[in-house]
């Protein structure tokens, strides 16, 4: 390995642990705890090293919120191949978008900036719509069978996933006094007719 093939894997490295440690600080001070000066101290390099690789904490937090939405998409894909029917695929994909959120609620604020500050303004990539594409791809077929108008596709998928983000935001931003078993019966029923009235 050369020089300059070692400068870049060295270089990718670094970054790599600033990510790790801003997740690790994240998941045990909070993301109000994050900031360039700690995840220097904790990785014992100066701040003009962190922000040799990240402009700003907003950049080190975008990184995140992409690494994030990968994760979402992989678990969708898994579950857009257990299921054969446009019907069951949309029930699938909520419960697997219900599921991340309650498992990786650090990362559900972050990618949808909830009780922080949303992150990535101006800097969209296609993992930013990674759900909406799984969800708009099974309306479609749901409302091809049902000889449904199709004009309404981007609105349905609109709806379905502002339902869906409106119930986990309750329970992640108010989880001390909403019953999780409720609002998850909730989403169940709101799934289930919003497919029937497709």
């Amino acid at each position: 390995m050369g020089i300059a093939e070692r400068k870049i894997r060295h270089k990718e490295n670094v970054k790599s642990n600033i990510l790790e440690v801003a997740w690790k600080i994240v998941k045990e001070d909070g993301w109000q705890a994050l900031s360039m000066r700690k995840i220097a101290d904790a990785i014992e390099y100066s701040a003009p090293v962190i922000y040799g690789h990240f402009e700003n904490k907003e950049a080190i937090l975008y990184d995140l919120s992409i690494e994030a939405f990968g994760q979402l998409q992989k678990l969708l894909g898994i579950a857009a191949k257990k299921y054969n029917t446009p019907q069951e695929q949309l029930k699938a994909y909520a419960d697997t978008y219900w599921n991340f959120a309650f498992k990786n609620k650090e990362y559900y604020q972050l990618m949808y900036g909830l009780g922080i500050p949303c992150c990535g303004a101006g800097k969209m990539k296609p993992e930013v719509n990674t759900f909406r594409d799984f969800v708009s791809e099974a309306i479609e077929k749901i409302m091809h069978q049902k000889h449904s108008d199709t004009n309404e596709l981007c609105f349905k998928t609109y709806a379905f996933w502002s339902v869906l983000h409106g119930l986990i935001s309750i329970m992640l931003m108010r989880d001390s006094d909403i019953d999780a078993t409720f609002n998850k019966k909730v989403m169940n029923d709101s799934v289930a007719s919003f497919i029937k009235n497709l």
